[in-house]
């Protein structure tokens, strides 16, 4: 079986050779049968989490109460998972309780939906309790057993239900989709951090805009942060080429953009936003709107932007205006920018000690905005960025900088 299970195939090798079942389990095999790029290899296992270990030279135990050793192979990570039962859930989340049991099928059981829920052994066996391969055939997203019974005891499963629409292309069956319906107002027990990886994903899939509009058919955007009463700018969301964006900033800067927050800072907090990332939202949505003031990109407003920023916000606005000039536009601003005279402060030729000397002055705020306007007039060519041309140059205008300054 030449597959990426090939790596993770050594581990259950070693599970069997000590009398224990092993099987390949969940998105992996999903993904394998559905010829999709296949990504962390899970194992279940009928091995106890201390029988793992024992086994195993190299092991984590990152939840051996839950039943899970991280087994290292070859510089590489794999989940092995006991056989398990789960019963009774804390705020519709977290099982009260495992328990280890002896039956894949069980252990299969308790998992959200039938496409996740098959397992493959050694040689390629498919073991499919649930129709999975059916549904797979059907594109269609159909819980295990009871979706009202899933959906409580653990409500991220609606929002991964939807996610799946978005990256498979394929659509709830009608009693899952009802009984998201019926359990959405769950969703408020479901942590913001989670809520921001599934949304993240939704908007990142090929099929994101099925899947926006069944969040809206749902309802489910009254419970995402910020997001109440929003449905027609998800529509709007939904009309745009959101696969152009290329990053993470570029796509929570499109998200706040058209939904239009009071607050970016504020809005963006409600979703547990890095910091970082937030800084850099506030700073494309500003140059978007001085963007939309100035209809073109002026050489001031490129240097000020910085190279990340202004690609990033042509970026969005090529998404927004025309999809079809995306490429010719980048292009062109990465040509603008090669052709600024200096890319920051740090390739002037002349530092602020310098300039402190040159205007016998004590340090102070004015030397920064002193350097502010010798920027300004090299980006707009009417300065030499060379040091004496700088000197003459704040000379010839000390009178004027000390009267404004």
């Amino acid at each position: 079986m030449e597959t990426p299970f090939y790596e993770a195939k050594p581990i259950l090798e070693k599970l069997h050779n000590s009398d224990f079942e092993a099987f390949y389990v969940g998105g992996a095999v999903r993904d394998y049968l559905l010829k999709r790029e296949i990504g962390d290899i899970d194992i279940a296992t009928s091995a106890k989490p201390d029988e793992i270990k024992q086994i195993f030279s190299k092991t984590v135990d990152v939840g051996a109460e839950h039943g899970t050793i991280i087994v290292l192979h070859n510089n590489k990570s794999f989940e092995v998972t006991t056989y398990r039962a789960e019963t009774g859930y804390d705020d519709f989340r977290r099982p009260k309780s495992v328990s280890f049991i002896s039956s894949l099928k069980e252990d299969l059981r308790r998992r959200d939906f039938t496409i996740n829920a098959m397992a493959m052994d050694i040689e390629g066996t498919i073991y499919d309790y649930f129709d999975g391969r059916q549904h797979l055939k059907e594109k269609v997203i159909k819980t295990v057993d009871s979706p009202s019974e899933r959906f409580s005891e653990d409500a991220l499963r609606m929002l991964r239900a939807v996610r799946f629409v978005s990256q498979l292309g394929f659509t709830l069956c009608q009693e899952t989709k009802a009984a998201l319906k019926e359990l959405v107002h769950l969703l408020d027990a479901i942590s913001v951090e989670r809520k921001t990886v599934e949304i993240e994903k939704l908007f990142q899939g090929a099929h994101y805009k099925a899947a926006i509009q069944t969040l809206i058919d749902c309802q489910m955007n009254n419970y995402l942060p910020g997001m109440t009463e929003k449905e027609q700018q998800l529509k709007i969301l939904a009309s745009f080429q959101l696969e152009f964006l290329s990053t993470r900033e570029d796509l929570w800067t499109m998200i706040t953009y058209k939904v239009e927050p009071p607050s970016v800072e504020k809005y963006l907090r409600k979703w547990k936003i890095p910091v970082k990332l937030i800084k850099i939202v506030e700073k494309n949505i500003k140059f978007l709107m001085l963007l939309q003031q100035e209809k073109s990109w002026t050489s001031l407003l490129l240097y000020e932007a910085g190279s990340d920023c202004a690609l990033s916000v042509e970026r969005i606005r090529s998404v927004i205006d025309d999809p079809n000039m995306l490429n010719e536009n980048i292009n062109a601003v990465k040509d603008s920018l090669h052709k600024l005279p200096i890319q920051n402060k740090s390739q002037l030729d002349i530092t602020g000690h310098e300039l402190i000397k040159i205007m016998k002055k004590k340090p102070g705020p004015w030397v920064a905005k002193l350097i502010s306007e010798i920027e300004r007039e090299i980006i707009l060519n009417t300065l030499e960025n060379e040091r004496s041309a700088i000197k003459e140059w704040v000379l010839k205008c000390n009178q004027n900088f000390e009267q404004n300054y």
